[in-house]
């Protein structure tokens, strides 16, 4: 074989094989609910304007495929799971990225906050997931909420909207797809879409401890609505004043490392060497 022709696929398939490095499990969790606090989190509908709450997580060491999540939540006491018409998924950076800086100024501050704009969005209208979910608790009461106070500086502090009580409900959803994320620092946004009511995103404990998965820096729930957007308020520092929350949420997926640079410099020099000294015998023939 010409070769020319062999450095070039010896080189492609160690490349291949060089990428192709074992993916481990990913399972992240904020773990139990605590019933802190519950906040509305829905997509524009029916005339209700679009509330998004966030909590964050970390990638680390490598690419992540995400595959499925669950978060809990309230529904509307007495109310079937048939209300639920639809779920979507947000995936949002750190601020900075993928947003307008300097911000506008209408809230205390966006260090930490979620982006201006989505990573990655999922739906369940579009095909993008599909979603199950199960009651947990027929009755379970949240000590306080957020769903209407969310206000620009300096009115945001309102202390909350006071206790909220539902039937507690855990979804699992299965994205039809992977969401990608490379290493980062992410923001995680459930919305759910009633055909009556709203939806309450549930508190877990702060700071997170087995069953849960410690990380740091481990930011606060962030929350903002359609008016506010694209800025977000700390629901616990900005909205209920003097306290930090975690929202319930777990991820599932396979984290891939990333491939040495080292190993494949080293074997592209050999490879190049190789082609070299085949064209120089040849010269010499």
């Amino acid at each position: 074989m010409n070769l020319c022709v062999l450095s070039i696929l010896l080189t492609v398939a160690i490349l291949s094989w060089s990428g192709q490095a074992s993916a481990t499990p990913f399972f992240f969790s904020t773990g139990n609910v605590d019933g802190s606090i519950a906040t509305a989190s829905r997509p524009e509908s029916a005339g209700k304007i679009e509330i998004e709450s966030a909590d964050d997580f970390i990638v680390s060491g490598g690419t992540l495929k995400l595959n499925s999540a669950t978060f809990q939540g309230l529904l509307p006491a007495g109310a079937s799971l048939g209300t639920v018409s639809a779920v979507r998924v947000e995936i949002y950076r750190v601020f900075p990225k993928d947003s307008t800086n300097p911000p506008s100024g209408n809230v205390p501050t966006r260090m930490n906050s979620p982006s201006d704009v989505a990573f990655e969005t999922r739906e369940s209208s579009a095909g993008g997931l599909t979603f199950t979910p199960g009651i947990i608790a027929s009755s379970f009461t949240a000590a306080n909420s957020v769903l209407n106070g969310i206000n620009k500086s300096p009115n945001q502090l309102t202390l909350g909207e006071g206790a909220v009580t539902g039937e507690r409900v855990q979804f699992n959803v299965l994205f039809s797809t992977p969401i990608t994320l490379p290493t980062d620092h992410y923001f995680f946004v459930p919305q759910v879409e009633l055909t009556s009511g709203d939806f309450f995103w549930l508190s877990s404990v702060r700071s997170i401890v087995p069953p849960g998965t410690p990380f740091t820096p481990d930011l606060q729930s962030w929350i903002r609505n359609a008016n506010l957007d694209p800025d977000w308020l700390r629901i616990g520092t900005d909205i209920v004043g003097g306290t930090m929350f975690n929202a319930a949420f777990t991820l599932d997926g396979d984290l891939s490392p990333v491939p040495e640079p080292a190993t494949l410099l080293l074997v592209g020099t050999s490879v190049a060497g190789l082609a070299f000294t085949g064209r120089w015998r040849r010269r010499q023939n």
